[in-house]
């Protein structure tokens, strides 16, 4: 089953959710604000999607901004940025739509879930 990991006020977030509802893919809902992802599931996540780990930070989140990341992070070890990340569901981007042990898409950007979306349909089968 795909999770959906959200901020339900997030409208990029209700966007995301649309996409998935209109075309059919199932998924368990999860509040990022209540239940934040852990450092294993983003480690897993990160390793498995191969993209730069600065791409889980909510950037544009007024806790992000607080902790002065973006002069912060470039000092950072990675270690230190997932135990961070585990710390707070606002530092988080979003929305996340795991794939089980496979991996994450991080953020919504139609395009990429489009060229997935068979694939998001076998896994339901």
């Amino acid at each position: 089953m795909l999770q959906f990991i959200c901020y339900p006020r997030c409208s990029t977030c209700r966007r995301a959710k649309a996409w998935l509802d209109e075309n059919g893919i199932e998924y368990e809902e999860r509040n990022i604000a209540v239940d934040n992802p852990t450092e294993d599931e983003l480690r897993l996540w990160w390793r498995l999607g191969q993209q730069p780990l600065k791409k889980f930070f909510n950037t544009s989140g007024l806790k992000y901004k607080e902790l002065k990341l973006k002069d912060r992070l470039p000092e950072m070890d990675e270690d230190d940025m997932l135990e961070l990340l585990a710390t707070d569901g606002m530092l988080v981007k979003r929305p996340i739509l795991a794939i089980g042990n496979m991996g994450a898409l991080v953020g919504f950007n139609e395009e990429e879930w489009n060229i997935h979306l068979e694939w998001f349909r076998s896994l339901q089968k």
